[in-house]
């Protein structure tokens, strides 16, 4: 089964972040994800830019409307995300606990399946 891995934080928080504590967490997240990828089951891994360069199309009704921003104004922003292949949700779940673990900010980690909606669409 593949799962998501949705990371979610405070993105002024991680901007206060110097250039050295942005690279150590990385190392230390890159260290979590070597591990999943060694077995073959690590997929896409995203890191959104912030949210103040997010555009929104909303359509409620007639012609749809787009917005500089993102969609909702939350304390936690939606930062980035891991794709991985997992045998079941408390593997799931351990490799987002090992990921909270590697971030000193902390956050949310959204774990949610993931249905293939195009198979064709992707490439090994």
């Amino acid at each position: 089964m593949l799962y998501a891995i949705l990371c979610y934080n405070d993105e002024n928080a991680v901007a206060t972040w110097t250039k050295e504590e942005d690279d150590a967490c990385m190392l230390r997240l890159a260290q979590v994800e070597d591990k999943m990828a060694s077995k073959g089951k690590l997929g896409p891994v995203v890191r959104l830019q912030n949210t103040t360069s997010a555009t929104t199309l909303r359509k409620t009704s007639g012609e749809p409307l787009i917005i500089d921003g993102p969609f909702a104004e939350t304390k936690e922003q939606f930062l980035g995300f891991f794709v991985a292949d997992c045998d079941t949700l408390d593997e799931a779940i351990a490799f987002a606990r090992d990921l909270a673990v590697a971030n000193p900010q902390g956050g949310a980690y959204e774990i949610r399946p993931l249905a293939i909606y195009k198979p064709n669409a992707i490439t090994a």
